[in-house]
């Protein structure tokens, strides 16, 4: 009686699977929109404002209404160094193609400043310049 309980479990355990449609990939879009500003020839000055724009004629139609985070950083010893804890802005349409902030006014001189614009993909600037703004350093 255990031996047909068995061969009746596996037979119908094979079977159920044998039925099973296979599983199909997706293809996922993704979306890296190239940044057109700031350039390597943009210099930002601290507590200033300043813009990031972007390309958005590529947006697929399923991100049309994704918001971005825009981060800043530099480039040092093959790291982009990204400041993930005071985001430059958040929250924006990425179907926008730009967004305004204020320069944060506690940063040093350097030419390897980058901006990295991620929306489901990260895309970074050309390295740029912010200079301090000696007004705001008193």
């Amino acid at each position: 009686m255990l031996s047909v309980l068995f061969a009746f479990l596996v037979t119908f355990f094979f079977s159920v699977f044998a039925l099973a449609a296979p599983v199909q990939p997706v293809q996922l879009d993704v979306f890296s929109p190239t940044i057109t500003s700031p350039t390597a020839s943009t210099v930002w000055i601290t507590n200033t404002t300043a813009n990031v724009t972007w390309l958005t004629s590529n947006i697929p139609a399923e991100k049309q209404n994704s918001t971005g985070l825009l981060l800043l950083g530099y480039n040092s010893t093959g790291s982009e160094n990204l400041d993930i804890y005071h985001p430059l802005a958040s929250q924006f349409p990425l179907s926008q193609g730009w967004v305004q902030f204020t320069v944060p006014y506690n940063l040093t001189y350097k030419n390897d400043y980058i901006v990295v614009l991620f929306g489901d993909s990260g895309n970074a600037s050309p390295q740029f310049t912010i200079t301090t703004n000696n007004a705001t350093q008193a």
